[in-house]
């Protein structure tokens, strides 16, 4: 039965029942496309078809693990964001786990338990113990205090699996469990695309906090002690007091840059973290803040300035490139996963990459 890919998919295109209807060129009537999602009818191949192509998935996809279902939600969102948009984010964030674990399974591959401390989830009743987790993330990853260089790829390589999608609204992370028919359960993060790359930096380690933390039920708290824990994790204290100081009465502009490309945290982060910390007085931060807010930082589009590259997780095409040339997959389905043309999939199996800047 396809009921629950079928309202899923639907779902992620925003349409209504009857939108779908009129999308399929009215083959069958909403109140049918209504009786297939919960399962009392099931279309014929060319409905099925039909219904694919207007939903911008695939047959296989419809008729996949119909109990794949995302569990222990945790979101970070800027303001309200409405059930219909977060509905959309989790059924695009199921598509894209089911190809990964497709692929994995053509090649043999485990899908891995993330390697979480054997302490985790840390229990947080104050924020500074969102500081002790952070740290003990580090030290159980072996990631010293130096700038972790591309994190969406750290946490691919410790079996957390990242997704980029697109979102409407302002749903910056996400983060779940992927529950399964067969196998055991998979943990993912999910992040927005087009998000800069220090906000996406920051939304990675703030979903990886929600994940290792056990915080009080309090939901203010919980999205202050992931926030620190994001903080600490980018910028262990030893290094912030190796490259800032243990007391500052005054920092440039000039600085604050050079630090965000040191530890690819935003300006506003940094100046968080070093009150935290104590290196920079309550009066220093608030005339930052004041600074940062009257030369337009806080403003969409833009921001702050000298923004960092996305990082794009790179072990699912990396994959699909293994699958294709052990034959493993076909020419077409992979060009499918990797949202190509088949000439352009050629293209890249043929001709090496232009390295940037050359």
């Amino acid at each position: 039965m396809i009921g629950k890919r079928l309202k899923l998919a639907r779902s992620a295109e925003g349409l209504s029942l009857r939108a779908l209807q009129a999308k399929i060129g009215n083959r069958v009537t909403a109140q049918a496309i209504g009786k297939y999602e919960r399962n009392e009818a099931l279309p014929g191949s060319g409905v099925l078809i039909a219904l694919a192509d207007a939903l911008e998935v695939s047959f296989d996809y419809l008729m996949g693990d119909q109990n794949m279902v995302l569990e222990g939600i945790d979101f970070r969102r800027k303001r309200i964001t409405s059930k219909k948009e977060l509905a959309r984010v989790q059924a695009k964030a199921l598509h894209l786990i089911e190809r990964y674990l497709m692929v994995e399974e053509v090649l043999g591959l485990p899908s891995a338990e993330w390697h979480k401390p054997r302490e985790a989830p840390f229990p947080v009743h104050e924020l500074a113990d969102a500081d002790r987790a952070a740290q003990y993330m580090r030290e159980h990853w072996n990631l010293g205090i130096d700038p972790i260089p591309n994190l969406a790829e750290l946490l691919e390589e410790r079996g957390i699996k990242v997704l980029i999608v697109d979102s409407e609204e302002n749903i910056d992370g996400l983060a779940a469990q992927v529950r399964r028919s067969r196998g055991e359960p998979v943990r993912i993060i999910v992040i927005r695309l087009g998000l800069a790359g220090e906000r996406q930096r920051f939304s990675l380690a703030h979903e990886l906090g929600h994940m290792a933390m056990e915080v009080a039920p309090d939901e203010r708290l919980r999205e202050r002690a992931a926030h620190r824990f994001a903080g600490a994790f980018l910028m262990p204290a030893e290094a912030m007091w190796s490259n800032v100081g243990r007391r500052r009465s005054s920092i440039g502009w000039s600085e604050l840059l050079a630090l965000k490309q040191l530890f690819g945290a935003s300006i506003q982060a940094i100046i968080y973290r070093c009150g935290d910390l104590g290196i920079f007085p309550a009066s220093l931060s608030q005339r930052l803040f004041q600074e940062y807010s009257r030369l337009g930082f806080r403003s969409a589009p833009d921001y702050e300035p000298n923004h960092l590259a996305e990082e794009k997780p790179g072990r699912f095409d990396r994959l699909c490139y293994r699958a294709l040339a052990e034959g493993a997959i076909s020419e077409p389905k992979a060009a499918e996963l990797l949202n190509v043309p088949v000439r352009e999939l050629n293209r890249r199996m043929q001709e090496p990459a232009p390295i940037a800047g050359q």
